[in-house]
């Protein structure tokens, strides 16, 4: 059950830190009917996961204050 409660609330943290993780990410939108290869994929992925961590320890951070 904490298991449970545990991903529960990183799940409900990610989608908190969302818009916030996008921003920081600063990918544009693809192009209506234009799709992203899976090298352009990847490198977003990547952004992304290194604009979460960010959002994190900034939120991490203001809430310690």
């Amino acid at each position: 059950m904490a298991d449970a409660n545990d991903q529960q609330r990183r799940y409900r943290e990610f989608v908190d830190l969302l818009p916030l993780t996008l921003a920081l990410a600063g990918l544009p939108h693809s192009e209506p009917g234009r799709y992203y290869n899976e090298e352009q994929i990847e490198t977003r992925m990547f952004a992304i996961r290194h604009a979460h961590k960010a959002a994190r320890s900034l939120a991490r951070e203001l809430v310690q204050k």
